[in-house]
């Protein structure tokens, strides 16, 4: 029909309007495919100079997008897996969830190692807390003895942080981390035969303890630094964190169990030997940054860089500028003092709990070793959980657009005046299913800080980070020292936990006070260090 209505054959037909050439000439024709709307589209015979409409792919010589365009409206991690499909050409349809593109990354398998590296170093550090019991009976200890020796460890942690931050700062994370974890391992298999030569033996493997997990938090801050952009350096954190405190859930509960079928140094030696195992795989499995790693993609790659390079500036900056960071210039600006008083107050309550919880239980509600064990050992795996939900919401209000400021000033104050209030309702609590519910919602809400102070670490000096973590590792060791020891005494002297525990939720509103007038998102300015 539609070729008769084109070329009519008898004169009786209607006439074509446009069958005239001249009349035809003179007229704009629309072009013959609206007339031929039926008809299969056919490939030009000469080539195409604009292919991009034909293929759905652009030409391997034009230039292709960067992965940060696509980024900014497809979610935090979603194109780099994308767009490696489509330049494949595998025949999918070419989407990913950003979830997916995550947990496969090369990023996500540097940050579970350091996680559990993080669960290894809590694991041989709370070993003691539960070996003290026994070892305090057996040898006639006091209260205030057996704190001094479970601070032993906080002696080598006060004074290996700044100068393991400065070698994380040069040297870079793996081989700072790796030599942290050989060395803390050695001291934890070696503790079992010290403490049958001698207590001075004992306190010096604790002391070598400290000094080689004291760089532990400055490597990991490092590592996430360059291995994360800032839109997930929350969750980053988080995951590296969740490692942490399930390290104390793992020594609280496994210790017990593996002190009954191995006697009381049991423990000591199996963490040790895992602490060897887990050196290895690191050597082998990581770097110390994502230019240096030979399996990473270059679209995740691209991706790293695109927010590391922004937030460092110049990439060898720590290194160009020397061995020595700009103490005095850091020390001069009050945002480095609110990461001190924060770190100083998480660590006062974390080594509290951590230590003194078990005969907490033991002493105050009657239960035998290993029901406390349990009972103080429930709040840390749910700490894990919780950190990392809140590392979610903090990049979350990052995304959305409230300032970097106004969101670790939030997470924060959540993560002090949370356990304030829980270790108040601690006191009041008449039984020990009670108790354990008010700690785990002291310890869980506290899971917020990782989201505070520990990632406005590498966001107030990224290129120092390193020693940065260890200055306010320093404050809060020393918190740390004074909080464990202290608590010893303050129950010799009033006779009461309850005391002690209502002196740290003070203590508490005080730096989340301090915290939110003197905390900054912004990064200080360090162009005039050398000067």
């Amino acid at each position: 029909m539609m070729m008769k209505s084109l070329f009519p054959l008898s004169s009786s037909s209607r006439p074509f309007p446009y069958a005239d050439p001249l009349r035809r000439s003179r007229l704009r024709l629309p072009p013959v495919s609206a007339h031929l709307p039926d008809l299969p589209i056919r490939k030009p015979l000469l080539p195409t100079r604009r292919p991009s409409l034909i293929h759905p792919l652009p030409p391997p010589s034009l230039p292709k997008l960067s992965p940060r365009l696509r980024f900014s409206r497809h979610g935090a991690s979603a194109g780099p897996l994308r767009q490696q499909q489509e330049d494949d050409d595998d025949g999918g349809d070419g989407s990913s969830s950003s979830f997916l593109e995550f947990i496969t990354s090369e990023r996500v398998k540097v940050v579970a190692m350091l996680a559990l590296a993080l669960a290894l170093c809590n694991a041989d550090r709370v070993v003691m807390s539960v070996a003290i019991v026994p070892l305090s009976l057996s040898n006639g200890w006091s209260r205030s003895f057996a704190g001094i020796v479970q601070s032993a460890f906080l002696w080598g942690y006060l004074v290996s942080p700044i100068a393991g931050g400065t070698l994380v700062d040069y040297y870079g994370g793996k081989v700072v981390m790796g030599w942290g974890v050989a060395l803390w391992s050695l001291a934890t298999f070696l503790t079992p035969w010290a403490a049958e030569y001698s207590l001075f033996a004992l306190l010096a493997m604790r002391v070598l303890l400290g000094v080689a997990e004291g760089v532990a938090l400055p490597c990991m801050n490092k590592m996430v630094a360059r291995w994360f952009p800032p839109t997930e350096r929350a969750r980053a954190v988080s995951l590296a964190m969740a490692g942490f405190t399930l390290g104390n859930a793992i020594g609280l509960i496994l210790s017990p169990i593996l002190m009954s079928k191995g006697g009381i140094f049991g423990p000591f030696v199996i963490f040790g030997l895992f602490g060897f195992l887990w050196v290895i795989v690191w050597l082998f499995a990581t770097s110390s940054s994502p230019r240096q790693h030979p399996q990473i993609s270059k679209y995740e790659l691209e991706y790293i860089l695109g927010g590391t390079e922004k937030s460092f500036g110049t990439v060898n900056k720590a290194k160009t500028s020397g061995v020595f960071p700009p103490l005095k210039r850091l020390l001069s600006q009050m945002p480095t003092w609110a990461l001190m008083t924060a770190n100083a107050m998480h660590s006062w309550g974390f080594f509290v709990i951590l230590s003194w919880m078990p005969l907490y239980f033991n002493s105050v509600y009657h239960v035998d070793l290993r029901r406390a064990a349990w009972f103080s050992a429930a709040p840390w795996s749910v700490m894990a959980f919780v950190g990392y939900l809140a590392g979610m919401w903090s990049d979350y209000l990052i995304q959305r657009g409230t300032t970097i400021t106004l969101t670790r000033k939030i997470m924060q104050s959540i993560g002090f005046i949370g356990p304030a209030i829980a270790l108040v309702g601690l006191t009041t609590a008449k039984r020990p299913s009670m108790a354990s519910a008010w700690l785990t919602l002291a310890i869980a809400l506290k899971s917020f800080s990782h989201s505070g102070f520990l990632v406005n670490i590498q966001e107030v000096a990224p290129e120092y980070s390193g020693v940065l973590h260890g200055i306010s590792n320093t404050a809060g060791t020393a918190a740390a020292i004074m909080g464990t020891v202290g608590a010893g005494f303050f129950v010799e002297l009033v006779g009461s936990f309850q005391g002690f525990l209502l002196l740290t939720s003070l203590l508490y509103v005080l730096a989340a006070m301090i915290w939110n007038m003197f905390s900054s998102g912004e990064r200080i300015n360090l162009d005039e260090a050398d000067s």
